[in-house]
């Protein structure tokens, strides 16, 4: 008995339906009679939805089911579709280049979401709003710091960068006593901030080897 390998056989267009689909779809090819071809295709459009039933409920899922059915035939399928067949050049068009952001970002560490929060707070025009505001942000930077540093930060280094972000207008007064603490913010991330010093100390603790005495 000879053995076919898939290395031997012709690639497959769309490879999660796997080799099956595609040998299905090859069959409804074949078939001469319409009405017996509708039947056939529309048996494979079921199946095709089994392989994924986590996706049935989102938008255009069977309108997706028709399109792949067409694309697997190479656009040659002669069948009653509900929906109109692709274009086979359009879906042959490359996607255009998308353009690399060229801004520049002032403290990487907090990335540029952070950067136009603060933009946007700086704006605000009501001082109370703009003052609770001030105190969630500052926390936002210190997790988002210890996130990148694994370590802790001290409040005046958070208070201060917001301040230059910000470009002077959000000042926040008494930082100790507004931010949440390096310990609570390392519980809630999970992380452990004196984890390398702790490491640190454990290597210097441990005790030498006692050299062998040399035998007489």
């Amino acid at each position: 008995m000879k053995i076919s390998y898939n290395s031997s056989r012709p690639d497959l267009v769309l490879p999660e339906y796997g080799r099956s689909i595609h040998r299905m779809v090859e069959h409804a090819m074949t078939i001469e009679d319409r009405e017996e071809r509708n039947r056939c295709v529309n048996a494979i459009i079921s199946t095709m939805g089994n392989l994924f039933p986590m996706l049935r409920d989102t938008e255009d899922f069977k309108h997706k089911l028709w399109d792949h059915i067409h694309i697997m035939s190479n656009f040659e399928l002669d069948v009653d579709s509900p929906y109109p067949k692709p274009e086979k050049s359009v879906l042959a068009e490359k996607p255009k280049q998308l353009k690399y952001p060229q801004t520049e970002i002032r403290f990487g560490h907090y990335g540029k979401t952070i950067e136009r929060i603060v933009e946007e707070v700086s704006a605000e025009e009501d001082e109370e709003k703009r003052k609770q505001a001030t105190v969630g942000i500052a926390n936002l930077m210190k997790r988002t710091y210890m996130v990148w540093a694994q370590n802790s930060v001290r409040d005046e280094v958070i208070a201060n960068d917001l301040k230059i972000l910000s470009k002077g207008k959000l000042i926040l007064e008494n930082p100790e006593e507004k931010l949440a603490s390096a310990g609570r913010i390392a519980q809630q991330m999970g992380i452990n901030p004196n984890q390398r010093s702790n490491q640190n100390k454990g290597r210097k603790g441990r005790s030498r080897k006692k050299p062998r005495k040399k035998r007489n």
